[in-house]
């Protein structure tokens, strides 16, 4: 699959490795709507999730990198999954699945962008509906950012809560 890529996109593969049989490609942002179309073609035709992770202060080639959007795939014929990981910085958009201009377009991208970005602040170029999923519209921030507050933010819901939260875990079962 590596190979594949790499002989027709040529420099869309930044790093690869593998992890008890699972492959794990991170691509170019600018490659990446290209790698999609060759693994889908390849098999890869069910998008089993977007989720992304937070490194704060990354550096990648000395250009910020706070995020990587991460896909995970499943070959249907085969059973083989691939991990595919774009990284971008904060503020930076990726190109969404869910765009019906794309020649096949993921349905299952719609909701899991929308995930994406309501909770970690990553828009999606193209998406048929960037709002909001599981916060509503004024929330302040995205809550799966590390920067986000502990407390959440919001002093309506935590006016009588004082950190750390430990204290309020007991220590000892009755």
């Amino acid at each position: 699959m590596i190979e594949r890529i790499e002989e027709q996109l040529p420099g869309a593969i930044m790093d690869h490795h593998a992890f008890r049989g699972d492959v794990t490609i991170v691509v170019a942002k600018e490659k990446f709507l290209g790698v999609v179309d060759l693994i889908f073609k390849d098999g890869y035709q069910l998008l089993v999730d977007i989720t992304a992770v937070d490194w704060m202060d990354r550096q990648l080639e000395d250009r910020p990198a706070r995020f990587d959007v991460v896909y995970h795939w499943l070959n249907l014929t085969s059973q083989e999954r691939l991990r595919v990981k774009v990284p971008v910085a904060d503020g930076e958009s990726v190109p969404s699945l869910a765009n019906p201009a794309l020649p096949h377009p993921f349905k299952t991208a719609d909701w899991f962008e929308r995930e994406v970005f309501d909770l970690f602040g990553i828009p999606f170029e193209g998406h048929p509906n960037m709002s909001r999923l599981l916060t509503w519209v004024d929330f302040p921030g995205h809550a799966l950012r590390k920067d986000f507050p502990l407390d959440g933010g919001d002093p309506f819901c935590m006016s009588d809560s004082t950190a750390p939260y430990a204290q309020h875990i007991p220590t000892t079962n009755p």
